[in-house]
């Protein structure tokens, strides 16, 4: 059963270069590169075991892309898992970088 996770907080680590949720003692990651252009890359996901099937991972995609998206960068999904989530999010393809599809 997934659970509402849209008041925790997405908090950026720039030493470890990725986005992350602390969720009940665990953390969820995307993994991010930025380029000069403001494309940031989202590399790879990481959803705790004991977190998986919960919509953790589509909560942490979501809040990346949001914050993206309020700071002006675009979307590169390298990154199956958001890319999948983007494929089943129309809204978001118009936020993607030049050259890119999913």
């Amino acid at each position: 059963m997934s659970k509402d996770y849209s008041a925790l907080k997405l908090t950026i680590n720039p030493e470890k270069k990725r986005f992350e949720m602390d969720i009940d003692g665990h953390v969820a990651f995307i993994e991010f590169i930025i380029n000069n252009y403001n494309i940031l890359f989202l590399t790879h996901t990481e959803v705790p075991v004991a977190l998986e099937g919960k919509g953790v991972g589509s909560a942490i995609v979501e809040k990346a892309l949001r914050y993206m998206k309020e700071h002006n960068y675009t979307l590169a999904p390298l990154c199956s898992f958001v890319a999948k989530y983007v494929t089943k999010h129309p809204e978001w393809h118009s936020f993607l970088a030049k050259g890119y599809h999913v």
